[in-house]
């Protein structure tokens, strides 16, 4: 049985053991404890490490193998989805309601138990004062009614949930991100764990090894943050130009 490392809020921010140290059953766990401080957080991501955890429980730290990835220029847009965004009835912005964004998300997850507690909004909030997370927002006049957020680190988007109030208000919003990409230098979106929704848009499995390898050289570098704030503007300015297609390289 794997030993699970057992973390201190005085601890330093990075005192996380190898991801290669994690836990086989449940996949992925790899450390109990800790707090949620930015430190700590931004150290985790930049290791493939992430939070997630349920009300009542302790924080655990998870970096399971494989990894769901989304390499933005593949992202798929089906042929419905395009139908949707070229009615042109929604808007994307970027960054105007991050906390509507992490509650909306925690809401749709309610009955069903979820992992963004009081605790997990407050954190992400304040990294997205910091400036270290983002969201992507999608309206229908004035309502919000889907959304994405996560944490970016070098040129990684580490996704953290996404959520929907109308059919594939979440997808656009994963499309606009996609766009962001280019605008942003984004070479990786990170998606945890794999889902049949994710698969829908063209993520795929990548073994821990290279998913770790992936982020030394993409969270190296200039770390400088620049703000993302931007619309709303028509959801079908999200279709053109088409996406290029081209292999990640790192």
């Amino acid at each position: 049985m794997t030993d699970i490392t057992i973390l201190h809020p005085g601890d330093p921010p990075d005192a996380f053991p190898d991801p290669s140290a994690a836990a086989t059953e449940p996949n992925g766990l790899l450390a109990v404890g800790g707090d949620l401080e930015p430190d700590r957080l931004m150290a985790a991501y930049a290791r493939g490490i992430f939070p997630w955890y349920q009300a009542g429980q302790p924080i655990l730290w998870w970096s399971p193998d494989p990894r769901a990835i989304i390499v933005p220029e593949r992202l798929h847009i089906s042929r419905s989805l395009r139908r949707t965004m070229r009615r042109n009835q929604l808007q994307v912005s970027v960054d105007l309601a991050f906390g509507a964004v992490v509650a909306g998300c925690a809401e749709s997850r309610r009955t069903t138990g979820t992992w963004i507690t009081s605790e997990m909004q407050i954190a992400y909030r304040r990294l997205h004062d910091l400036g270290h997370a983002h969201a992507v927002e999608v309206w229908r006049d004035t309502e919000l009614v889907g959304g994405v957020y996560g944490v970016v680190l070098g040129r990684v988007f580490f996704g953290e949930s996404m959520f929907s109030r109308e059919t594939d208000a979440s997808k656009v919003a994963l499309v606009r991100l996609a766009r962001l990409a280019k605008t942003h230098d984004l070479r990786l979106i990170d998606c945890q764990i794999p889902n049949a929704h994710l698969s829908s848009l063209g993520s795929q499995l990548m073994p821990r090894r290279k998913f770790l390898e992936c982020l030394r050289l993409l969270t190296s570098g200039n770390q400088a943050r620049r703000s993302w704030q931007h619309g709303p503007s028509p959801v079908a300015d999200c279709l053109e130009p088409p996406f290029p297609s081209v292999p990640l390289h790192v």
